[in-house]
């Protein structure tokens, strides 16, 4: 018998953070540059497949509606300064849509993250990325490692950014993405609870029409990666398929990370 998971269909769902050329360098290792990031569009361009929204997912999860043929969805996460400027037009230039996942502390003026200092969007420009066909979802308000948190502490990064974000949009929010993939149980039961239809972690597998919706695997872009990479993911190629349970390693490594948060307080995702 098959592993879970390796005989359904296989859809990548891309996660970018940064597309700039001179990024700080605690978050170097998983930005791209805007060439490189021009040359894998265009690669999964021609592989014919279908760039959908992770709500063309969720639809799809809740029997909805079908999936196109050979889906592949392209998301976002923080809230990087590029990304309502030439990362939003080089999307929009090739007719392809993407989920944008907004940290609301990191983008608001005068407020405060655990993200490190970068250059950041604003909140403001979150409508920008909806005219620009961007889907925007919530990546919670200060990007911590959600399954050390307390449940008020859960509960609160989860309804407090969901909030804001429909206040600047004047619409509901349905998406979220948990920092840097950290989830579990509780977090994934808080997270339904919370209002969001689906949840998208990390991974670095690829997702299939069986996925779990508020566990939706994603492959995470490092700078180390290629062209071809990109072209054997649109082949359904290069890495496992979702889902699967967690592994005993990624058990033990919660467990501890619960540990030190214990200690030290809520620690930055990342």
């Amino acid at each position: 018998m098959s592993p879970p998971g390796t005989d359904a269909p296989r859809i990548p769902v891309l996660l970018y953070h940064a597309v700039m050329d001179d990024p700080p360098d605690w978050i170097a290792e998983f930005t791209v540059t805007p060439r490189e990031f021009g040359a894998q569009l265009d690669a999964i361009h021609d592989s014919g497949r279908t760039p959908v929204t992770i709500g063309t997912l969720a639809a799809h999860f809740a029997g909805r509606a079908p999936l196109p043929p050979r889906p592949v969805a392209l998301t976002f996460d923080d809230g990087f300064a590029d990304l309502p400027g030439r990362t939003a037009e080089a999307l929009a230039e090739r007719g392809m849509p993407a989920t944008a996942y907004l940290t609301t502390g990191a983008i608001t003026p005068g407020r405060q993250s655990l993200l490190p200092p970068a250059p950041m969007m604003t909140l403001d420009q979150a409508k920008l990325l909806e005219e620009y066909g961007m889907e925007v979802g919530g990546h919670t308000v200060s990007h911590p490692q959600l399954d050390t948190l307390t449940p008020r502490d859960l509960r609160r990064e989860l309804t407090q950014s969901k909030a804001e974000l429909e206040d600047a949009l004047g619409h509901r929010v349905d998406h979220l993405a948990y920092p840097h993939g950290y989830n579990s149980r509780a977090v994934r039961r808080a997270a339904r609870a919370a209002g969001y239809e689906t949840a998208v972690a990390v991974r670095h597998a690829l997702s299939s029409e069986r996925d779990e919706a508020y566990r939706i695997a994603r492959l995470i872009l490092r700078r180390t990666h290629t062209v071809a990479d990109i072209q054997a993911w649109m082949r359904g190629q290069g890495a496992r398929v979702a889902p699967y349970n967690d592994s005993p390693r990624t058990v033990g490594w919660r467990l501890y990370r619960r540990s030190r948060a214990l200690v030290k307080g809520p620690v930055f995702a990342g």
